[in-house]
């Protein structure tokens, strides 16, 4: 089966195939870099991350390309009740952001262009549609006729006479539903000259000219928070395909982070930021949770769901950890195939987890079995599927970890995980007295174990 992706614009699950054989060109809406990350700005990040992953295992060469929004309005208010400059400001969390998505095991980029490093670019596609009569300046501000694009509207789904771009009323737009490409320069605010004064670029236009520039007039894949697909990526649509190209052939949009039923957002004050997150949880369980659920389904977020997936993710560690200890070096195998088909289905996570966690049950079965081959078997296939998710345990960035995972704490994992593993094989030979001093050792140390289709899972009481 070939990869299908539902694309945004067609309403319908396609088959994907690239515009350039053997290359998926890969553009996704960045960070406007106003705050701190939460919980809900990077599920995106870590959806398009195992798109990513994907088309590489798929033999693809990819070029992915994940903006930074770096001068808006929010960004210039914040810095100004904060009393810092714009570009420290902007700056600051442009970091965070990237330390967020390194910590949570994203692959960096391509390239991470800021809009402030495109003006030119920006000019230049204004140009052209001036001179294709899709815009019009007037005040020092610049338009795009919505009027003048008949496709205005088939992204989203909008009606053209009900359209409301949510900008503030100026008296050079010639149509309400006109959007800003450039706005004129206030006392005070950044400002680049153009031919048609000094200003600031409006946030649509900074992404076709940045997508554009980086993967050619037309690409392959344009991804965001379904929260973008008005006005912005309908916006973008408009401007580039007016100006000309023929722009992305797919649109992928991934759904919104909840809390009590609303999306994740700072104005609401309902946002779980990712430092909170990872004083009690590791980044691969963070990462697990968030991956684990279809990326067009909301996640409504819960501790209790959190902690269920972080067990769930333990569970594929413990099992792989007991294997090594029995087997020595396991190399990734073999994907199921029910897991290849998974990822084929519009990246159908819950069926790839689910097909992992198959893998672990056989795996621990044959364990307890001591049938090594068929555990080398399993363990390489669970490696191998939870390697294309950014998640397997024994990868250097999670098996040396960081957060929680302290010395004292990975030794103690160590210590028990043996321990485990003698009771397993007690267990095998059916030398129950030996399993259960094992058992009563744990006890005494504090371990409570409790046997499940996956495996043991073991966590310290009253910790």
């Amino acid at each position: 089966m070939a990869l299908h992706l539902y694309d945004t614009a067609s309403r319908s699950v396609r088959e994907f195939h690239p515009a350039r054989s053997g290359t998926a060109s890969v553009y996704v809406c960045g960070a406007t870099v106003q705050g701190i990350p939460h919980i809900g700005h990077v599920r995106g990040a870590l959806n398009y991350d195992v798109l990513r992953r994907w088309l590489v295992h798929s033999g693809l060469d990819v070029l992915f390309v994940r903006n930074v929004t770096d001068i808006d309005d929010k960004i210039l208010t914040k810095a100004a009740d904060n009393g810092r400059p714009w570009w420290e400001w902007a700056f600051k969390h442009e970091r965070s952001f990237e330390d967020a998505y390194t910590t949570l095991g994203c692959l960096p980029p391509s390239i991470a262009p800021r809009a402030t490093g495109h003006v030119t670019q920006m000019v230049e596609l204004m140009q052209r549609l001036i001179d294709g009569g899709h815009a019009y300046a007037a005040g020092g501000d610049v338009y795009f006729a919505v009027s003048t694009f008949p496709e205005y509207g088939a992204l989203s789904r909008q009606k053209l006479d009900e359209v409301q771009q949510g900008e503030t009323v100026a008296e050079g737009k010639r149509d309400p539903r006109d959007f800003t490409l450039w706005k004129s320069a206030k006392p005070g605010e950044p400002a680049w000259p153009t031919p048609w004064g000094s200003g600031r670029p409006g946030w649509h236009l900074e992404c076709s000219a940045m997508a554009t520039n980086y993967l050619g007039a037309e690409f392959d894949i344009h991804g965001g928070g379904v929260d973008l697909v008005f006005p912005h990526h309908e916006n973008e649509r408009a401007q580039s395909q007016a100006a000309g190209d023929p722009f992305a052939r797919y649109w992928l949009h991934n759904a919104w982070v909840t809390l009590s039923g609303e999306k994740m957002s700072k104005s609401l004050g309902n946002v779980v930021s990712i430092e909170a997150m990872l004083r009690n949880y590791r980044p691969a369980e963070l990462r697990y949770y968030l991956i684990q659920p279809h990326y067009r389904s909301t996640i409504e977020y819960s501790d209790g769901a959190l902690s269920e997936a972080a067990q769930g993710y333990r569970r594929i560690e413990q099992f792989l950890r007991r294997a090594a200890g029995r087997i020595g070096v396991i190399a990734p195998g073999e994907l199921a195939p029910e897991f290849s088909a998974a990822m084929d289905d519009d990246l159908a996570t819950p069926a790839a987890v689910a097909a992992v966690h198959n893998a672990v049950r056989e795996g621990n079965a044959a364990l307890d079995a001591s049938e090594d081959e068929a555990t080398r078997a399993a363990a390489g296939s669970v490696r191998a599927m939870m390697g294309v998710l950014g998640l397997d345990p024994l990868a250097p960035e999670w098996a040396e970890n960081t957060s929680t995972e302290t010395p004292a704490r990975q030794s103690l994992t160590d210590l028990v995980d043996g321990m485990l593993a003698e009771r397993q094989e007690a267990r095998a030979t059916k030398d129950f007295a030996r399993a259960d001093a094992v058992r009563d050792r744990l006890l005494k140390a504090g371990i409570a174990v409790e046997d499940t289709p996956d495996g043991p899972l073991w966590t310290v009481k009253d910790a």
